[in-house]
């Protein structure tokens, strides 16, 4: 059986995301100075943040 070409070719993997994940965006706002681990808490609301 034959995969369909929207599944795109395996070695595709490492393209670049344009949209981060909680944690990248958290890792993010540390680098800048803007996350402190006592004090922010919230899940939504985060501030957006450049692209890595």
């Amino acid at each position: 059986m034959s995969r369909h070409n929207s599944y795109g070719k395996s070695g595709t993997g490492g393209k670049k995301r344009n949209v981060l994940k909680r944690f990248e965006r958290v890792d993010v706002l540390k680098k800048l100075g803007k996350w402190k681990d006592g004090e922010n808490k919230k899940v939504t609301g985060l501030p957006k943040t450049p692209s890595a």
